[in-house]
Order: C-alpha cells, then sequence, then structure tokens
C-alpha cells in the first residue's frame, strides 16, 4: 500500500514524533540531545521553523511547530539527516536510526495550541523521568523548562504561548503553570496522539456523541481537528495538487540541470555522470540530486540518468547541505 502524503504548507501548525528504530534509544547522552537541539535552534532562527513545545525522551522526541519558509518535510530532513550522521559516527554504528518517516499530524489550532504544548511537556513526568510539575520546570530536555525561564533556548517563541495566559509575565508564568498542572490528570490522550478518527473528530466524547446523533464524521489519520477542518484542508490540498501538476509540465530536464549545476560548480558535465569520486565532483553530484528531485524528476529516474541505484540518488539529495561535508 502506498504512503500516503503529507499534508504540508507553510504556516501550517504540526505535532511531530520521531521513533527510534525497533525502540532504539535515540538520545544516549547530553551530546547527542544537544546536537539535536542546536540543529533545531538553527532551524528556527532561519525561519524555516517556529518552535512552540518540544520533549526529548530516550526513544522518541516531540515537536510542535510551524513551518516556515521552507516545506516541512524539507526542515525535517535537513534535522534528522545531519543528527543521525554525527549520532552514528559518535557511537560508532551504521545504518538507520529512526522508524521509517517521522509522524506529523496537521493541527487545528483552536482548541488544540494549548492542549498540545500542554501534552508534549508532561511527557517526561508521565514517563517518570521527573516527579512533579516544580521538577518539570527544571527538566532541561524538553520546553516547558525554558518558558518558566528555568532554560535558555532563544529560538524557542515562548511568547506566543505565555499570550494566552495574560500581557503581564509573572501572571502568566503562573497561569500556564497551573494550566500545565491540571493535565496531570487527563494522562496519555489518544486523542492527541492517537488514532485518526478520533483525532480528528476531537475526542472519544465526540466521536461517540456524533455516532449517537448518526452522523457521518470525515477523518484523517495525519490531521488533529473537527470534521469541517478535515474538509477545509482537503480542498485546499487539492488546490495544491492542481498547481503542482500545471507546474510539473514546466520543469526543466535532467539534461539542462545537469549542463545548469555543472556551470556553477565548475566541472564538466559528464564529469557528473561518470562516478568520480574527487570531491568538487561529488558535491555536483549532490547538488544534481537535490535539484532535480526540488523540481519534480523522481529519484528512480535521476539514478537511471546517472546509472546509479534509487537509494544513492535519495541519500545525495538528503545529505547536501550544512553539516555534510566536514562535521
Amino acid at each position: 500500500m502506498p504512503r500516503r502524503a503529507r499534508l504540508d504548507a507553510p504556516g501550517a501548525l504540526h505535532h511531530v514524533i520521531g521513533r527510534g528504530i525497533e525502540k532504539t534509544h535515540i538520545f544516549r547522552s547530553r551530546k547527542d540531545r544537544e546536537d539535536f537541539l542546536k540543529r533545531l535552534g538553527e532551524l528556527a532562527e532561519a525561519g524555516a521553523l517556529s518552535i512552540y513545545a518540544w520533549a526529548l525522551m530516550d526513544t522518541h522526541f516531540h515537536l510542535l511547530l510551524r513551518s516556515g519558509n521552507q516545506s516541512l518535510s524539507q526542515s525535517m530532513r535537513r534535522l534528522l539527516t545531519g543528527y543521525v550522521v554525527n549520532f552514528n559516527r559518535r557511537h560508532k554504528r551504521y545504518g538507520h536510526l529512526f522508524q521509517n518517516r517521522y509522524k506529523s499530524i496537521l493541527c487545528e489550532e483552536d482548541p488544540y495550541f494549548l492542549q498540545l504544548v500542554r501534552y508534549i511537556h508532561l511527557n517526561p513526568l508521565r514517563a517518570g523521568k521527573v516527579e512533579n510539575v516544580k521538577m518539570l520546570g527544571s527538566y532541561p530536555w524538553a520546553g516547558h523548562s525554558v518558558i518558566m525561564g528555568k532554560q535558555e533556548r532563544k529560538w524557542q517563541d515562548v511568547g506566543k504561548v505565555l499570550a494566552y495566559f495574560g500581557s503581564r509575565k509573572r501572571k502568566a508564568l503562573a497561569g500556564y503553570e497551573e494550566y500545565v498542572a491540571v493535565g496531570i490528570k487527563a494522562g496519555k490522550r489518544a486523542d492527541l496522539a492517537g488514532g485518526g478518527l478520533v483525532r480528528s473528530v476531537g475526542g472519544w466524547a465526540e466521536v461517540l456523541s456524533a455516532r449517537r446523533r448518526g452522523e457521518r464524521t470525515v477523518s484523517d489519520a495525519r490531521i488533529l481537528g473537527k470534521a469541517e477542518f478535515v474538509e477545509e484542508v482537503f480542498s485546499e490540498v487539492d488546490e495544491k495538487v492542481k498547481e503542482t501538476l500545471r507546474w510539473r509540465k514546466e520543469i526543466p530536464s535532467l539534461e539542462n540541470l545537469l549542463a545548469q549545476v555543472a556551470k556553477e560548480e565548475k566541472v564538466e558535465p559528464e564529469e557528473i555522470r561518470q562516478g568520480s569520486r574527487r570531491r568538487p565532483i561529488a558535491k555536483a553530484r549532490r547538488r544534481f540530486c537535490q535539484a532535480a528531485k526540488e523540481v519534480g524528476h523522481s529519484g528512480a529516474a535521476v539514478a537511471r540518468y546517472l546509472g546509479v541505484t534509487t537509494s544513492l540518488v535519495n541519500y545525495y539529495a538528503s545529505s547536501l547541505g550544512k553539516g555534510i561535508e566536514g562535521e
């Protein structure tokens, strides 16, 4: 069964969850966690993401974010690829670290924004990492401590969260902390991280109520929001698909792309296709793979053109950029 496309648009609010393959620990040390947060912070400072809540657990992570000047998939590829390269080097391991793709849930902002901030920040407490909300306020691996002023992460958007609780900072902090504490009794909520129907309708109470009324509900595992929000998202996605199809009719050929990249990198086009491992050629080949995929060519088509495997093309495309050559 083919994987369903991501729902991604500039300015969209997402709850992102990434898990280690076969419950592998993706954070083994303080250095691992700081590396991950450094990369996340760089994306936020570059305008690619706005980060409102986060929690780094041993085997998984949670992020509440808004996409910015590039797609969520581009930002997550840059974050996770660079992190895995360094993680494997630090721990002398090889192969995949994360389980399949990360999970991204498109979220209806009202009323779920604050609920998600609280849900994500309570993860360490639910997992027994801390004993109470007061200790959570100083826990370094969740964004709650940043909001409470105990840790400094300048890239985290604290202001948006506190604005829900008032304009005066002290009062807002007290209101926020009380709101988080009240959420402890709710436990793990299936509508915030569980099945699509529960999420899309707005919780089990809403699901049961709709069933009693005999109403047809619209749901999707990639969306947190009521049926009307799901329908609105799909209508917007349909338009984006149409625009994409129209645009792809005009994508440049692989030959033209190759010539352009070769010119910019000051190498010969055929050198890129011949498989030389010289650093300038390897860099040009990576740039070509990324450019080809970004304008709409499939990894398989690029692989046939270069005479390499599709997995190698995908690796080249994802590994181009900051942190790949030398870090």
